[in-house]
């Protein structure tokens, strides 16, 4: 992989970790068209990763510290109580991770068209929530957490959208949109950096070994951290005006080039 490839393929990781279109299946297009096997390479999905992970701190760091503020003060409050559900949300796919981990990898492996059937899916779950009635809660409910993380869970399939699939998720609940997007962009740091860590300690974390110059690396991890905090402060904008049936739109007909092409 040279930096220009890593450039691209960084880019697109930034861009459609929080845009509502799928990284995993964008990614897997990205590196079929440019022919760079990417999929088994746990040094750059480690590095590229964690650039988005960093952006997402970045972008919502009021939050956080706030967060971390509100559970030092070691009482039950708001804070601890949304602690609290983005750890538990993080159990499905915890679950998922651990216990079915060759099952997601063969399905990685299983080509393309698995990719354009989750990106139809991902159209139909946006449009749903586009259309569905808002009834706008006050407060999520730690059961609506635990159903957002079975989303997050079923989004581990190639194509199909985490943001897209837990925001819709959070929505059909008739939680409030921006409550969701937030709620969306913070719950994926738990099990990123866990799988980030797994990765790491299982020893398929290699410059060397990887096969790619460190310079790529480099170049595909500041591609993903500015992408993705373009696309991180974009996305909460656009949830909150609830303009997201575009995205839709563009799944529905990349899902379906995929399909054909594929």
């Amino acid at each position: 992989m040279d930096c220009i490839e890593a450039l691209i393929l960084g880019i697109v990781q930034g861009f459609t970790e929080f845009l509502p279109v799928s990284s995993s299946g964008h990614l897997a297009i990205g590196a079929a068209i440019l022919g760079v096997p990417v999929s088994n390479n746990l040094t750059f999905a480690v590095v590229v990763h964690t650039a988005t992970v960093l952006s997402t701190i970045i972008v919502l760091r009021r939050e956080i510290l706030q967060l971390l503020q509100g559970l030092f003060r070691f009482t039950w409050n708001k804070e601890t109580r949304f602690i609290s559900q983005l750890l538990l949300s993080a159990v499905p796919v915890g679950i998922v991770g651990i216990c079915w981990k060759d099952k997601v990898e063969e399905i990685f492996s299983g080509g393309l068209t698995i990719v354009g059937a989750m990106l139809l899916l991902t159209a139909a779950l946006l449009a749903f929530a586009y259309y569905a009635r808002s009834r706008q809660k006050e407060n999520m409910t730690l059961m609506d957490a635990f159903i957002i993380g079975l989303a997050q869970a079923c989004a581990v399939m190639p194509g199909l959208s985490r943001s897209g699939t837990t925001i819709s998720a959070g929505i059909l609940l008739g939680n409030r949109r921006e409550t969701v997007a937030r709620f969306s962009f913070l719950m994926v740091l738990v099990p990123v950096l866990g799988q980030c860590c797994l990765d790491i300690m299982s020893g398929g974390f290699s410059f060397e070994k990887s096969g790619i110059p460190v310079l790529s690396l480099l170049m595909g991890f500041i591609a993903a951290f500015v992408s993705g905090f373009i696309a991180c402060s974009w996305m909460l904008d656009i949830v909150k005006k609830g303009k997201f049936i575009w995205f839709a739109v563009y799944c529905a007909i990349a899902g379906t080039a995929v399909l054909i092409f594929s």
